[in-house]
């Protein structure tokens, strides 16, 4: 299996990867086959687009503003596209258009308040975040319909992709990876014969299907957008939109810390970084998927405190994202990181994974102790429910991306006083997340319907 870096994170926009950026490059997807349709159909008067919601997109899509995404997809938008630009006002005026202009001239009705329908009935049986558009007729028949999946971390998969699975996403071909580890004990083993880093297996998979100079440049723009998101939001104050009325607490949080850094704690830092990333999330601005949107803050506050804080270099950077991206893609090839589909251990605690990791590597961990690393912090998430209240991406998820980066920084030092050797190996831990997640009742999976988003008294 293969997943690069440079896919597993991602620039876009909050507040959710599944419910947000999935949506909005599943819609634009079918904007472009809708227009080689038309092309190729001779066109009738009265045609429109309409796009059903299922599952949890259906109970936690308004939270999630999966509404808006589909908005943006249709109309030709990448969550990349708008991820520097004024989403409020961009939504305001496509609202209103009713129609949708396709390459060749013409154009199809889709009213965003008839035709964005979020079905409250029974979730596809292939995963709980489906979608279906279609092209009706002036008489309201189908004459068009794709049927696809968000996955999870932006990731989509048609109908028929999805059922060719065995993991819940589609991944490369690794034939031609010189090192085609596909479980933590394969990449242990080539790590052992080869005398590598992982991050140097990673980089070297990787140059088989890029050039080295692109991929320095992509890790380099990741990272440049993980810290333009921490420290926007380090700077920003007012309340979170969506109607909990939720103040932003970064900021207040970090000019308390700087006022008096010898009272700060590593685990202060820490949450102050995390929130931040969160804040800007859930305020519908610019993050990275780390490996989702629900997590981004995770491995930015890691990473961000290592470097300011600890003594890390920039040159460590792309060894610190290269070993988070295998783990990512070790966990997501076998398990998930979709909250609708295992809850958040899959999400916050594959992050905490990830995070930890790098953590290791880049303060000179073995392979075996970064492998540790994963597992501690993978473990101490098992369970973890995705719960948020009135389907937003604010409670409980900013506060428990903070702690997500504790866990994280905490693993990776318990890992580092090791040998390497451990009990538990990280691909049971994966296995028991994927098992825990197949048990984990819907109501605690991305939908609103339990735990603490019913946990709420109205005075």
């Amino acid at each position: 299996m293969f997943i690069s870096a440079l896919e597993l994170f991602k620039i876009g926009v909050g507040p959710s990867s599944s419910h947000t950026m999935g949506p909005m490059v599943a819609a634009g997807d079918f904007a472009a086959r809708l227009s080689d349709w038309l092309a190729a159909n001779p066109v009738h008067a009265g045609l429109r687009v309409r796009c059903t919601l299922k599952g949890s997109l259906a109970y936690t899509g308004r939270g999630h503003a999966t509404d808006r995404a589909v908005v943006l997809g249709l109309h030709g938008y990448s969550p990349k596209d708008v991820a520097e630009q004024d989403v409020d006002a961009l939504i305001g005026q496509l609202w209103q258009q009713h129609q949708i202009k396709i390459d060749s001239g013409d154009s199809v009705q889709f009213d965003p308040d008839r035709d964005v329908v979020f079905d409250l009935g029974e979730a596809l049986p292939e995963h709980p975040n489906g979608m279906i558009f279609e092209l009706l007729g002036q008489g309201g028949e189908s004459l068009m319909s794709e049927t696809c999946f968000s996955i999870g971390g932006g990731f989509v998969s048609s109908m028929e992709d999805i059922r060719q699975l065995v993991a819940p996403v589609k991944l490369s071909s690794a034939t031609d990876c010189p090192y085609p580890f596909d479980s933590a004990a394969s990449m242990l083993k080539m790590a052992a014969d080869s005398g590598l880093s992982i991050a140097e297996m990673k980089r070297t998979n990787e140059q088989v299907f890029r050039a080295e100079r692109t991929l320095q440049q992509g890790l380099a723009e990741i990272w440049q957008a993980m810290q333009t998101c921490i420290e926007r939001g380090l700077h920003t104050a007012g309340t979170l939109p969506g109607g909990l009325d939720l103040p932003r607490r970064a900021a207040g949080l970090y000019a308390q810390l700087s006022g008096d850094p010898a009272a700060a704690s590593m685990n202060d830092w820490l949450c102050a970084y995390a929130m931040a990333v969160n804040e800007e999330n859930a305020a519908g601005h610019m993050v990275v998927t780390a490996p989702t949107n629900g997590a981004a803050g995770v491995i930015p506050a890691v990473l961000y405190y290592f470097i300011r804080h600890d003594g890390g270099s920039v040159g460590q950077v792309e060894d610190f994202l290269l070993t988070a991206a295998a783990i990512g893609g070790l966990i997501k090839h076998r398990s998930s990181i979709s909250g609708a589909e295992v809850g958040c251990q899959g999400e916050v605690g594959s992050a905490a994974a990830m995070a930890a990791a790098g953590l290791c590597a880049v303060r000179g961990g073995t392979p075996q102790q970064v492998e540790n690393a994963a597992e501690i912090a993978l473990e101490h998430h098992l369970g973890m429910t995705c719960d948020p209240v009135k389907g937003l991406v604010q409670v409980p998820c900013i506060e428990r991306n903070g702690f997500g980066a504790i866990k994280a920084y905490t693993a990776a030092g318990l890992a580092k006083r090791g040998s390497g050797q451990h009990f538990m190996p990280l691909d049971n831990c994966i296995a028991a997340m994927k098992r825990t997640g197949q048990e984990m009742s819907h109501k605690y999976k991305e939908t609103a319907l339990g735990g603490l988003a019913v946990s709420i008294t109205e005075c």
